[in-house]
């Protein structure tokens, strides 16, 4: 199957091809053609595996073909991400297949100042992506309208309720209008996202394109057991045995995440700054390492 078969205009498929895709990984195959018939969906798929796209594409086929009468400072589609870093990484993807139709996106998120996000808001954006911190705060300044949106996208959503942003999605959700489609995204199915997805879908089709709460075929895991105190000593050993290039570490505290960086800096290994947290983020911080 080709993304030709998939039903997406000239436009979106000339996209494609920039980015040398020919063939639809397994979520997008599914996904592209119930969003294209304006149904609400529960999709499963882990990072990965391409689930950006299955939803970007149709999205941005949708809008493109409705007329609409704009709103000040209003958006037509709203995607949701639980951390700054995915929220760009997202809209970089939406604006790039989306580069041969006439819409504008933006990304959204805590962190940053806020002036030049209103600016960009004032001249008008089709797609947003944004983080709920900063969307509230946007919505309560009255810098952002939420009443004509029409596609809302969850992306990890499980990753969201960890992260203890429930209240503010359901705040969210009730600035919306009760008309819209829903896309809601997860790699780890629980009874918080069958809860939330009863209150937000609609009669959603059920997407599962591997088997529930496993990773990636993409991604390799290893174990290794190890001594508590040792942990630092096997971390520097395998990046500099293996000569890794970029390590993404995951620490259970900003102290920690501080105190390994210093301790592999001894070790002869750079450490990027652990990322600050937005209000609301309870997930641990994360630190980008290179070695020298």
């Amino acid at each position: 199957m080709s993304f030709n078969s998939l039903g997406l205009s000239a436009e979106l498929l000339r996209a494609v091809a920039d980015h040398g895709y020919s063939k639809p990984t397994p979520v997008q195959r599914q996904a592209i053609p119930i969003i294209l018939e304006k149904k609400d969906i529960l999709a499963g798929a882990q990072t990965g595996t391409g689930k950006t796209a299955g939803f970007a594409l149709p999205l941005l086929q949708l809008l493109s073909k409705r007329s609409v009468t704009k709103v000040k400072n209003s958006v037509r589609a709203l995607i949701l991400t639980p951390t700054r870093e995915l929220a760009a990484q997202v809209e970089e993807s939406v604006a790039a297949y989306g580069k041969y139709l006439p819409l504008k996106s933006a990304v959204i998120f805590g962190g940053v100042n806020i002036n030049p996000q209103i600016d960009k808001l004032r001249r008008g954006v089709d797609v947003l992506v944004a983080t709920p911190g900063r969307l509230l705060d946007h919505a309560q300044q009255r810098t952002l309208n939420l009443s004509q949106v029409e596609i809302l996208v969850v992306d990890e959503a499980d990753r969201m309720l960890d992260m203890g942003f429930i209240r503010d999605i359901h705040r969210i959700i009730a600035l919306l209008p009760r008309q819209r489609q829903n896309l809601m995204f997860f790699a780890t199915f629980s009874n918080e996202i069958k809860t939330l997805a009863e209150n937000l879908l609609n009669s959603p089709v059920l997407i599962e394109v591997a088997s529930r709460n496993t990773a990636s075929e993409t991604i390799e895991q290893l174990v290794h057991p190890v001594d508590r105190i040792r942990k630092r000593e096997l971390l520097s050993f395998l990046i500099g045995s293996k000569n890794w290039r970029q390590v993404l570490v995951f620490t259970r505290t900003k102290h920690g995440a501080n105190k390994l960086t210093k301790q592999l800096e001894q070790d002869g290994i750079s450490g990027g700054h652990p990322r600050q947290q937005e209000p609301g983020d309870a997930n641990p911080d994360i630190g980008g390492l290179q070695a020298r």
